[in-house]
């Protein structure tokens, strides 16, 4: 349906932008129903909201004028909870109320304030700030607030979050009382709620969205990996992808500042958003995404609040969100105003029932599979190869002639071959990646009590599962053994970590004096012996192997040693603590720790990081 009747400033505005149809949230506070009232307003992010308040305004503040008078104290302030989401509303609202006349400030934190200062002397029609400069600005008298028509709150649920609800209440109690107030928000709790009941009046309520309602227009995939490869995992899905614009969430700066400088090690244009960056630094990142100079932004959450980019097509969950809201929230950075996009969260196998409760409780469909692999990836790129438009675009002269010289010395062959090398040159080498094995199949969602009552009896079942939980299983040989100090308080995360398998999944350990033999469940030991071979050095070498006859020096079987705190201690001979005072030196017990250096021998040289 057309845009219901407005300003014709404003309709023009959108006409020359190519408005035709009004988003859901734009229909709703366009209504006859809303007109001149307090609104407390619901809707997803990249929903149109900015262009909604601004449609809504036009009446407040303009009347039945088509345009604005001559600048003087401000007749509407815009809060938005962090410097970029102010800065784009600045941008949205200059070309919304461009035909009008209006002068738009803006006014917010890490941005020169001399400048602002200037700006609220000369004049202005509608200011967009954020709250603790608002603040500042009030407090010294520089923003006159007398005038004001009407408040918008945008992204009111961040402000809260963020700890702005003092500088809220003061900017709020600073307007004149009989004003008119939007608040925005994408979640409506308690502490929003009681902010609208305090300084709305008669408030519509308008909703646009059904609670936990996920983007339509996103393609949700859940790709299992291995936990120790969810960099390479990362490199492989945004190959696979080869989307204009991606984001990679993580939950910490410095995981951002490792996989950032990974990924720009690896060839990718990308930049990155953490807390640590000053705003000068964060400007210069947000503006290498918008040129195209960079297509890959690895942020946290708090980093990535208020950022819209355009051309965003992909968003990766290299680690997963805490809660379904986190979820949605990240998610939605893609798939805006009509536009397609793909969402891929990480799953590592050991987090996968985290995942599923999070994607049930979310309400999305997901499609499970494994990572891509390299083949999959070179074979995207010979697809991507022949729509390259080095092959469609126009031929001139130059380029006949270049060819024919070509020909005259090459076969077509060869110079195809040159082609496709050039191409591939730009592009960085997708990773060889582990798939942790096939999928379950589709599982039905069930409501939140069923859920709940799963989860404990499922807690109850694990706590009281043995080490191998009573499968079959299958033995394995390690190549180090008594002669390299071997004990299974450290062979068990290096099993774990060539292996991909957890400590559940291991049953006995048997220590002999050249060798170490392990039991490995049976149902996933074709899967464990997958992984070893492609992780398996000439330091340490795991192979299947028969069931130990005999006795090893710990009476024929090892338990897997009990969680520790704080690490080893080393005894009085080098090894675990306590080793060193044992009274038993039998001839079964090897050589001695001690080489003639009298330096602690090592257990082993190994290459990488230890598990």
């Amino acid at each position: 349906m057309p845009f219901p009747k407005t300003n014709p400033s404003l309709e023009r505005a959108l006409a020359e932008k190519g408005y035709s149809e009004p988003t859901p949230v734009q229909a709703a506070v366009l209504q006859p129903e809303a007109e001149g009232r307090d609104l407390l307003v619901s809707a997803q992010t990249g929903s149109g909201k900015t262009v909604a308040y601004g449609l809504a305004l036009a009446e407040t503040l303009l009347g039945e004028a088509e345009r604005f008078g001559p600048p003087a104290e401000p007749l509407a302030l815009i809060v938005a909870p962090t410097r970029e989401l102010a800065l784009q509303v600045h941008r949205e609202l200059i070309w919304l109320y461009g035909p009008t006349g209006a002068r738009v400030a803006s006014c917010v934190g890490g941005m020169d304030v001399r400048r602002e200062q200037r700006a609220l002397a000369d004049g202005c029609h509608i200011v967009v700030g954020t709250p603790g400069r608002l603040r500042d600005h009030l407090e010294r008298g520089r923003l006159d607030p007398s005038q004001m028509r009407a408040v918008v709150l945008d992204e009111a649920d961040e402000m809260l979050d963020l700890g702005f609800r003092e500088d809220l209440e003061f900017i709020l109690d600073a307007t004149p009382p009989e004003r008119r107030t939007l608040l925005f928000s994408a979640t409506l709790p308690r502490n929003i709620a009681a902010l609208a009941r305090r300084y709305q009046r008669d408030a519509l309520r308008v909703d646009t969205l059904v609670e936990n309602q996920p983007h339509g227009d996103i393609d949700y995939q859940a790709v299992r990996i291995a936990p120790n490869e969810i960099e390479l995992a990362v490199v492989n899905v945004l190959r696979f992808f080869e989307a204009r614009g991606a984001m990679v969430f993580c939950h910490t700066r410095e995981t951002v500042r490792h996989l950032h400088a990974s990924l720009v090690e690896r060839g990718f244009s990308a930049v990155a958003l953490s807390g640590e960056l000053t705003q000068n630094e964060r400007n210069h990142a947000l503006q290498a995404l918008r040129d195209g100079r960079a297509r890959v932004c690895v942020a946290t959450d708090v980093a990535a609040r208020g950022i819209d980019l355009p051309d965003l097509g992909l968003v990766i969950h290299a680690d997963l969100p805490n809660d379904p809201e986190t979820l949605l929230h990240r998610s939605g950075r893609t798939g805006r105003a009509g536009r397609k996009g793909v969402c891929v969260l990480l799953v590592p196998y050991t987090r996968r029932r985290k995942a599923e409760r999070l994607i049930d409780d979310a309400g999305l469909e997901a499609t499970w599979g494994g990572p891509p692999s390299a083949d999959e990836i070179r074979r995207r790129d010979r697809e991507r190869i022949l729509q390259d438009p080095a092959l469609t675009d126009e031929t001139t002269e130059d380029d006949l002639a270049t060819a024919q010289a070509l020909l005259s010395r090459l076969s077509a062959e060869e110079i195809a071959a040159a082609f496709a090398r050039v191409l591939r040159a730009r592009l960085p080498a997708p990773e060889e990646v582990f798939d942790p094995g096939a999928d379950r199949g589709p599982r039905d969602r069930l409501d939140k009590r069923t859920r709940e009552k799963e989860r404990d009896t499922q807690r109850t079942r694990e706590g009281r599962a043995d080490y191998g939980g009573g499968q079959d299983m299958v033995w394995f040989r390690m190549s180090v053994g008594r002669r390299n100090n071997a004990d299974p308080r450290w062979l068990l995360p290096i099993i774990c970590r060539l292996g991909h398998v957890t400590k559940k999944e291991i049953g006995s350990i048997r220590i002999f004096d050249r060798e170490t033999k392990f039991e490995i469940a049976q149902s996933i030991a074709p899967k464990f012996a997958a992984a070893v071979r492609k992780t398996n050095d000439e330091d340490i070498r795991i192979e299947p192997a028969e069931a130990p006859g005999g006795r090893s020096d710990h009476d024929g079987k090892t338990e897997k040693a009990p969680p520790r705190k704080g690490g080893f201690k080393a005894g009085p001979k080098g090894g675990p603590k306590g080793e060193g005072k044992r009274k038993d030196r039998g001839e079964d017990r090897g050589p001695s720790k001690r080489e003639g250096n009298g330096k602690p021998k090592r257990p082993f040289a190994r290459k990488g990081k230890p598990g």
